[in-house]
Order: C-alpha cells, then sequence, then structure tokens
C-alpha cells in the first residue's frame, strides 16, 4: 500500500493547530482513504504552547510524529528534519498557518500523476500585502538572473515530491539551507499548477521585511558565484575607467596647460570607491563565512523530544541514521 508523508514546520502556532490538524485529517480521509500516511510537525523552538498541543495530537494520534527542537533553528532546518523523517512515497512539504490549503494536496497530487517528480504551488488570489508581493517579485527576478544554472528555483514551500526526490534531497547537508532551491538543485521533472491561497486566521506573518531580505541573501549565496564574478568585473572595469580618466587628465595638462582642480570631485570619487571596496570586502566575507560554518560540520539541529519516535524506529537505516544526524540524536 502507498504511503504519503506531510512536513509541516511549527512555530509560535498554538491558535492554528487546531483546526490544521482537523482540515488536514479530514483531506487524508477523503482524498488518500486508501493510503497510509503519517503527519510529520516540526515544532523550530515554540515560545508558547504548540510543543504542548503536538504531544497532544501524537499521544492521540499514532500516525502524528512531532519533533521539538532544542531552539530556534530557521524555517527551512525545520523543513529539512521533517524531510529526514519522512518515510511516504509521496512527501508533501506546506506551511501550518493555514495559507497553504490542506484541501489542494490532492490537486498536487493528481498533477504528480501525468509524470512528474515535483508538483509545486502557483498560488491564486495572494492574500499577502501588496509591498509582500511585489518584493517576492523582485526576490525571484533577482534570483533568475543571478544563478547560472538551469535549476527549478522559486519561493513556493507548498510542493509534493516523490520518495526519490526527497532521498536525494536528504543527502545535501549544508548548513546554509534554502530547501526549495535545493530540490530544484537535485534535479528530476518539476512543474507547477495553480492553487487558491488561504487566509491566515491567527497570528502573524513568521517573514517580515528583513527576514525576507535575509532569506534572498541565503538563497543567492547558496547557489551562486555570480557575486565574485561581479567584483571581478568591477574591478577591472574600474581600472580601465581610471587609466582613461588618468591619460585624459595628463593629455588635458600638456595640450592646454589646464590645471588640475576639483577637491569636491576628489573627494567624491575617494567617497565612492571607498564605498565599493567595503561592499566588495562583504561579498568576499559572506562567502568566507559560509565556508567557516560549513567546515564546522556541527549537526543541522538538535532535537529536544521527539513523540512518537518508536514508530519511525527502524525505518531509517541506521547507516544512514550516523551520518545524517550522529549517534546522539538517538536513544
Amino acid at each position: 500500500m502507498k504511503k504519503i508523508s506531510l512536513v509541516l514546520p511549527i512555530y509560535n502556532e498554538q491558535d492554528t493547530i487546531p483546526e490544521l490538524y482537523k482540515r488536514l485529517t479530514a483531506a487524508l480521509s477523503q482524498d488518500f482513504s486508501d493510503f497510509l500516511h503519517e503527519i510529520i510537525f516540526v515544532d523550530d523552538g515554540s515560545r508558547d504552547q504548540s510543543p504542548l498541543l503536538l504531544k497532544k495530537l501524537s499521544d492521540t494520534d499514532p500516525t502524528v510524529k512531532s519533533i521539538i527542537f532544542s531552539r530556534n533553528f530557521g524555517h527551512h532546518i525545520a523543513i529539512s528534519a521533517g524531510l529526514d523523517y519522512a518515510t511516504g512515497d509521496y512527501v508533501v512539504i506546506m506551511d501550518s498557518d493555514l495559507q497553504d490549503e490542506p484541501e489542494s494536496i490532492i490537486t498536487l497530487y493528481n498533477k504528480l500523476q501525468e509524470g512528474y517528480d515535483v508538483v509545486y504551488a502557483q498560488r491564486l488570489n495572494k492574500k499577502f500585502s501588496w509591498f509582500k508581493r511585489t518584493m517576492s517579485k523582485f526576490f525571484l527576478t533577482c534570483m533568475h538572473f543571478l544563478i547560472n544554472e538551469k535549476i527549478e528555483i522559486n519561493s513556493t514551500i507548498f510542493r509534493i515530491m516523490k520518495k526519490q526526490v526527497v532521498d536525494e534531497v536528504r543527502r545535501i547537508r549544508e548548513t546554509q539551507r534554502y530547501v526549495v532551491g535545493i530540490i530544484g538543485w537535485v534535479g528530476f521533472k518539476h512543474t507547477s499548477i495553480p492553487v487558491e491561497h488561504g487566509i491566515r486566521k491567527y497570528g502573524e506573518t513568521k517573514y517580515p521585511f528583513f527576514k525576507q531580505i535575509k532569506l534572498a541573501c541565503n538563497a543567492i549565496f547558496s547557489f551562486s558565484e555570480y557575486p565574485l564574478r561581479l567584483i571581478t568585473f568591477l574591478g577591472f572595469s574600474f581600472t580601465f575607467i581610471s587609466f582613461c580618466l588618468g591619460s585624459w587628465i595628463v593629455m588635458r595638462s600638456f595640450l592646454y596647460q589646464a590645471p588640475v582642480l576639483g577637491w569636491t570631485s576628489l573627494i567624491a570619487a575617494v567617497l565612492f570607491m571607498g564605498g565599493i571596496q567595503l561592499s566588495v570586502m562583504g561579498i568576499i566575507g559572506e562567502y568566507l563565512g559560509r565556508l567557516y560554518i560549513e567546515v564546522k560540520k556541527r549537526p543541522l539541529y538538535v532535537i529536544r523530544d521527539f513523540f512518537n519516535a518508536d514508530s519511525l524506529s527502524g525505518e531509517l537505516p541506521l547507516f544512514k541514521q550516523e551520518e545524517l544526524y550522529g549517534k546522539q540524536f538517538f536513544r
């Protein structure tokens, strides 16, 4: 019998969890009645009552597995943890704010059966603010411009994947993670399908403006060397421009006996070049910092509690358990 796994990151969603669980189970019983299923919640260091609610769900429903992090490790790392433990033939990842509607899972699954390996949601009638929609479009434009590789990359979490895709994603253990970029990088056959965008009834967005900027930078520096090439281009360009300008000043002085004037323009040029140099150092520092973090080989996350863990014991081969997480995560 086929099995479907649902992976849902949780962060301060105590008001959403009861309705989310009700709609998830209703969608699974109606649309996937002939499937085995598991719902994997990953609590990313919530400060409200979310872990307690997840424990109660796991105690009453053996198909609910709840991973509780020791602290907040980040949205995409929480998704990665869920993928690590997913055992289904098909794996759905979605956010927990009900803007990804559980009733749309069957739409993604039906499209997957047309011969695709990954189907992601193309949101219709987005309920985000105009500013957030504009920033999202700008982010995707920058991503497609800066990433030279032919990979499917977007900003949508809500998607369904076949087990083979998930297995390949799990092999990639880089710390600075942009999960949807990793899914695109491993390849396979991708497509999208329009689904209705739901309304957030409770809480507030987990991606305010500055967090969006951080995510965008993380994605760009994780999948593109273009900023480094841009530095080289700027270096050669400014060298050429400086040579031409210097030559013109010398020629002008000899041919027309024109004095070299312009302290204001000189100071402006110095400040401009100083800004360029600081920007260049910052870009190089980003790449070096990422390299420094990666060579430490720290685990992606630390699990404080795992409710219904017994139902997963033995499903992941032991050598993969130790390779992915280290022995300390398995009691």
